[in-house]
Formats: C-alpha cells, structure tokens, sequence
C-alpha cells in the first residue's frame, strides 16, 4: 500500500536560518517545515550561541586569574559549572521550544513535520508514513560532527560539540581530538574553568585555515598555558575505556588518560542522511550539495543553503544565503545571488581571533604584489593599559591598487575590530582612505587597526615582522 502523500508549495527541510525564510509574502502558500531534531539550527543549540555563552564565563574567569598583573589580587575560587550551565540552557531550550510551538500554533500555513525527512522521488520527501510532494523544496538540514575511524572508538563514551555542553560534571582531564575553531573554543572553555586539558591534533600547528604567523603564534600561546598539554603532528592509534578512564594511544606509542574525551576532528554535511541521489541532486566530494549563486541545486526547483552546501560553515553566511533564497522564491523573475566577497570569521578562543580576505600565503600565491604590516596592540595607549604582550593585527594589502585582500586579527575584541575593514574591503577603500578618512577615538583599541593602516607601506615582506 503506498503512503499518502501531501501536496505543499514549498517543503523546507530543516529550521536553522531557513526558518527565517517564512515571511508574509508567503502567506498564500502552503508550506511543509520538515525537522528531525530541535528547532533553531546548530547554531542555537549545538553551535554558535551555547559556545559564546560559555566563552564569555570563561574569559571573565581568565580575567580574574590574571588581575594580578594590573596590581589587583583575586582569584577564581570556585566555578558552578551546572549554574554556568543552566544559565545557558535555560535561556536557548525555551527559544527553540517557542519556535516549534510559533510554526506548530501560529502559522496558519505552515505544517511541521517532527521527524526524520529523506527524498523519495523528485520533489518527493518522506517524513514517518507519509511522503510531501512540493513544487519548491528548500534544504536546508546542516551538518554534523565528523567522527574518525578510530580503533577502539565504537566502545568508548565519548562526546563531540553537539553534547559536550550538557554535561553534568567539570572533566578532571579532558582529551580533545582536533585542532581547529571548535577544539580550541571548547579547549579554552573548559581550561578556564579548572579541567585539565590534552589537544592531540594531527597538523603542525593549530587553527591552519588562519594567516601562517596568526597560526604559528596562537599555537605557542595554546602551549604555554599551564594547564594545557598539545600534542601536534601525530594521530592516534586506538582508544580504550575502563572505568571513568579513557586512554589513547598515540602513533608514536604515547599514552594519554582522562575522563572526558572530544571528538572534534571537522564537520559533514547532512546529504548521506536525506537520500539526496533519490532526487537527482548533485554533490560536490565533500557531500555538500552542489548549487549556485542564487542557490539552486542541479534540479529545477530545488534550492540549498547552509552548511549543507557552502563551504563557509557559519551563521552568517547561511542568514545571508537564506535572504537571497527567500527573495527567489518569491521573484522568479528577477532573481539575485548570493556574494562571497570578504566572508569574515572569527574564533572565540584565548585570545581570540578574526580575520576575512586572503592571508599573506595565498595573496603571494595569486601574484599580488604584496604590502604587509604587523601591529602590536601594545604599541598603542589601550594595549599598554591592558599590559598586552602577545595581541597583533596582521594587514595585507595590494601594492598596485592600495586596497587591503586581507586583515588578520588575534587579541582581545578581535572579532568587534575587524569590522571596520571588513566594511573597508566591501565598499572598495583604498588603505589611505581607511586610515585617513575618519577619524579615529584616542586612546580606544581602534588605534590598532589605524597604526596598522598608517605602516602598511613601511612593511613590505614578511621577514620584517
């Protein structure tokens, strides 16, 4: 017997930034909203929200360690970690609860399905005993953890970022696998709050996707914290549990135990899950889905966002594919695209990192004629009052045409500080005019990024940082 099927204008799998999609201009169409899990995407209860919450208790409690340093005495006496915790989650679950019941109560158009949606057909999605038949779909599903092939692995307890912060208890020691934005968010999370920490991580340096001299300092700073051990280009052989205890054993035969082990070696995209070859989608080797620039899939009528299909894994991206999908679907005729012009990004670690454009490597690599400059955030008033030491903004710019292909910031408020040049960069300013052309607030932290621009032709090579 076939499973009944129901026919909507627009089926959406999934509710992260594609649920913002569901404005007025819809209201005359049917639409089928499709989720498996929690409403509100990764980025409100796995990912972006959950994290910055705990990050920013994290660096109050760096703060309070390190006042000694500008003559105050204190110290971290005691961290609450289920009242750290509770205050997250009691704020994010009633967010994503209230909007599931908002589209399940009170959008008359829209039908939620709760459970697992996979194509069937063109256009066609099962969801439980019964198959939507849409004349538009939107997927939208996201991604998940990646978990390694691991020896030993399958019979050890272990955790990624979709669990690590609900746990109960503080790790005494925690084992993280991974070296990127996510392993060193969490890493600085649960460090400042007392667990001991081990980073096993197979490249050479930490967070490698970033400018080499950003990379290359970050990971001393990483391995000069007292309660940190890192352990850079090595692998693991196997895994074994008994009892509370994990231990991993390293290629080169080194052991390590603790009580809490983080798998955070990288993320997938959620295509293997929905069957997406049953419609004839096409996916890049990755297995994100293949679309363009106005967010069409290989089949007509078939739209993609997100982390399901771009390759810039973040909340912003996927808000600003999200507008553009909207717009299409409601203009046919006069449809937009989505821009991957200075997508910036930051990492919310100690200290924290920012950065948009080309770094130094890949600006050589396209031919550029290179300037560079490198500031210290201590050579200016604000970075002396914060007694810094380690905080730089690294700027590239194009020789020939004075524009800036690159800013690359480490330190604190990085990710407030690069907003300037990352509007710089959009609206196509030259380095002088985005040095010269406003004025700039003394002595706040903004002078940073002003010096930087002012010595961006006194420092033309690398080796003269």
């Amino acid at each position: 017997m076939q499973p009944p099927t129901e026919h909507f204008d627009l089926i959406i799998i999934g509710t992260g930034s594609a649920n913002s999609i569901i404005g007025a201009e819809f209201d005359d169409w049917s639409i089928a909203l499709v989720e498996e899990g929690v409403f509100g995407g990764t980025c409100l209860n796995r990912g972006c929200i959950p994290t910055k919450m705990l990050v920013h208790v994290a660096d109050v409690a760096e703060a309070v360690r390190n006042a000694h340093n500008l003559g105050v005495d204190a110290e971290v006496t005691n961290v609450r970690w289920t009242d750290i915790r509770n205050r997250v989650f009691d704020r994010i679950d009633p967010i994503a609860a209230g909007g599931e019941d908002y589209r399940t109560n009170g959008s008359p158009n829209v039908t939620v399905f709760k459970g697992h949606g996979r194509f069937v057909g063109p256009k066609q999605v099962a969801v439980g005993d019964v198959v939507l038949e849409g004349t538009q779909v939107l997927v939208a599903a996201g991604g998940r953890p990646m978990v390694p092939d691991i020896e030993g692995l399958d019979s050890v307890h272990f955790h990624t970022s979709d669990d690590i912060m609900r746990i109960d208890e503080l790790p005494k020691h925690l084992i993280i696998l991974g070296g990127g934005f996510i392993a060193n968010e969490l890493a600085h999370v649960f460090g400042s709050f007392g667990s001991r920490i081990t980073i096993i991580h197979r490249g050479d340096v930490m967070l490698r996707a970033q400018d080499e001299l950003i990379a290359s300092r970050f990971t001393a700073l990483v391995q000069a914290r007292p309660n940190f051990d890192v352990h850079l280009n090595t692998q693991v052989r196997h895994v074994t549990q008994h009892g509370d205890t994990i231990t991993v054993t390293l290629h080169n035969g080194v052991t390590v135990a603790g009580d809490k082990l983080l798998i955070a070696t990288g993320r997938i995209p959620n295509t293997d899950t929905l069957d997406v070859k049953n419609a004839g989608i096409d996916v890049h080797s990755d297995g994100r889905i293949v679309v363009d620039n106005m967010q069409r899939t290989s089949v007509p009528g078939i739209w993609a966002l997100g982390d399901i299909s771009s390759d810039h894994l973040l909340k912003h991206v996927a808000n600003h594919e999200a507008r553009t999908v909207r717009h299409n679907l409601a203009h046919p005729s006069g449809l937009i695209s989505s821009h991957r012009d200075f997508v910036p990004a930051a990492v919310f670690t100690k200290p924290q990192i920012a950065s948009v454009g080309l770094t130094e490597a890949q600006a050589r690599e396209q031919g550029i004629d290179v300037m560079v400059k490198v500031q210290n955030f201590g050579d200016v008033a604000y970075g002396w009052a914060m007694e810094d030491t380690t905080s730089i903004c690294k700027l590239v710019a194009d020789r020939t045409t004075r524009k800036l292909v690159g800013a690359h910031l480490m330190g604190p408020n990085s990710s407030i500080l690069i907003q300037q040049l990352i509007q710089g960069m959009s609206l196509g300013q030259t380095i002088d005019e985005l040095a010269s052309g406003q004025y700039y607030i003394h002595p706040a932290l903004t002078e940073v990024v002003e010096n930087a621009l002012l010595g961006l032709g006194e420092v033309t090579t690398a080796t003269q940082h």
